[in-house]
């Protein structure tokens, strides 16, 4: 089985691209990445941040788009997303005020399915980016659960985070399988074996990788983003080592 092409998360490299992030896209190209997942201010115009992709072969597959923007600035970003040839538009992060009760989560999905519904007629689909905390249980379903049963599948997509659903003490691997063809961007992180543990380069912890790609790909995943949210020393080795590991994973 093919796999789907491997994107890097910005987030990952946030201080040396807040610096030079030409430079920073430059090096992820040379490590060997297909694309990469915006996340925060570029330093670039959009003009300049597209000719760069463009100079160095990457795909921009997606932006995570903080929700006061979804809510306030939602045109201005379909239309620098469209310019920069991305195909997703991420809503990354609830506030904690916002995590209380189903009724909130209702209330967010609401909002979000309206956000995808116009998301979606510029061709630009909205996924909801998880934590852990979204896998609280209220009255027997997972906060995530409210989000997808109550947003039409068209207008919200789900951006599946490995790391955080084992977090989460959750099977990543059952929950994509749950959502076929909901799940087109899997963040693929792994878990260290220490204690506490944190985050660890794919193929280096403690995930049941063969089983999440399994779920992914039949699910119809289109891309794979690593990401590392901390990392033991120059992120660039990270990303490095992941890639390295993440190709002899899907090699077998």
């Amino acid at each position: 089985m093919s796999h789907p092409p491997i994107a890097a998360q910005m987030y990952t490299l946030r201080e040396a691209a807040a610096q030079d992030l030409r430079g920073a896209l430059r090096r992820v190209a040379e490590i060997g990445y297909d694309g990469v997942e915006l996340a925060g201010t570029f330093g670039l115009t959009v003009t300049e941040l597209s000719e760069t992709f463009e100079e160095l072969g990457l795909t921009c597959v997606s932006g995570h788009i903080p929700l006061p923007n979804l809510r306030g600035n939602l045109e201005r970003e379909i239309e620098t997303y469209q310019a920069l040839g991305a195909s997703y538009l991420i809503c990354p992060w609830l506030p904690p005020e916002e995590r209380g009760d189903a009724a909130g989560y209702r209330a967010l999905a609401a909002e979000l399915n309206g956000f995808g519904e116009r998301c979606r007629a510029a061709g630009l689909p909205l996924c909801y980016h998880h934590h852990d905390f979204e896998l609280a249980q209220f009255d027997g379903r997972y906060a995530l659960d409210i989000l997808l049963e109550e947003t039409d599948p068209a207008h919200l997509k789900l951006e599946a985070d490995t790391y955080w659903f084992k977090a989460a003490g959750v099977d990543p691997a059952a929950y994509i399988r749950r959502w076929p063809e909901r799940v087109p961007l899997v963040h693929l992180k792994d878990m260290s074996t220490g204690t506490p543990p944190t985050f660890a380069e794919v193929g280096a912890g403690i995930l049941d990788w063969p089983d999440i790609f399994e779920a992914a790909q039949t699910g119809g995943a289109q891309w794979y983003l690593v990401e590392q949210d901390t990392c033991p020393g120059d992120p660039f080795d990270s990303l490095k080592l992941s890639l390295e590991n993440l190709r002899g994973l899907l090699d077998r």
